[in-house]
């Protein structure tokens, strides 16, 4: 069965309570939080203190997207706030291996993800302390972008690169009802959905779409 993961980032701020509850109530188990500091990608977003608020609102599995640089800064700033898996940028990191140990370290979900461009065997080395690998399907930093047809192959070669550890792997950007079933074809996890949902005249009736286009 197809997981989705909502991305909050299309959510309507001025009214996310709602937009969390309306999710959940489509069958949403797990919410995306992308976290962006306007250095490593251009846009600013929002930090752990709204995390922090998230958590209080949903028992939802928060997994948080750091799109920031120097990520170990922050780390336990995010982990106090409430998230379940933590996933930070291999491109931002100048320690992969201590970044994810530190998160594993505090009893949560390791995760790392990969831009477009970022040859996805760089990861090899990483595999036994990953929990989660976030395949980068448009270049991060900006929502509603056309998903990058060449990640296929990316997915393909990560899934193969999984073995049998217990990785999960996840897809974000554009992901609509025209290449959901194309993503979920390489046998990945998770597909997170931002503006093709939340946009949506019906979330609810979108989801449900969504999970068997």
């Amino acid at each position: 069965m197809r997981i989705i993961s909502p991305s909050l980032l299309s959510a309507d701020f001025r009214n996310i309570k709602n937009d969390i509850y309306t999710v959940e109530n489509a069958g949403a188990k797990r919410l995306h939080l992308d976290v962006m500091d306007g250095h490593f990608v251009p846009n600013l977003t929002f930090g752990p203190m709204i995390i922090k608020s998230i958590r209080k609102l949903t028992k939802c599995h928060l997994e948080t997207h750091l799109m920031i640089e120097k990520p170990h800064e922050s780390l336990k700033q995010y982990i106090e706030a409430g998230s379940d898996t933590i996933i930070f940028h291999y491109e931002a990191s100048n320690n992969c291996k201590r970044d994810l140990k530190l998160i594993r370290d505090n009893n949560i979900n390791a995760g790392i993800a990969i831009s477009p461009d970022t040859d996805e065997n760089l990861l090899s080395s990483l595999l036994d302390y990953l929990d989660y690998i976030l395949i980068m399907s448009v270049y991060p930093g900006k929502g509603g972008q056309t998903f990058i047809s060449k990640t296929l192959k990316k997915m393909n070669n990560i899934v193969s690169m999984r073995g049998k550890r217990k990785i999960t792997i996840g897809v974000d950007g554009g992901v609509n009802l025209q290449t959901i079933s194309t993503i979920f074809a390489t046998n990945i996890d998770i597909a997170i959905v931002g503006s093709e949902l939340f946009k949506s005249p019906n979330i609810i009736k979108r989801y449900k779409e969504l999970m068997i286009a």
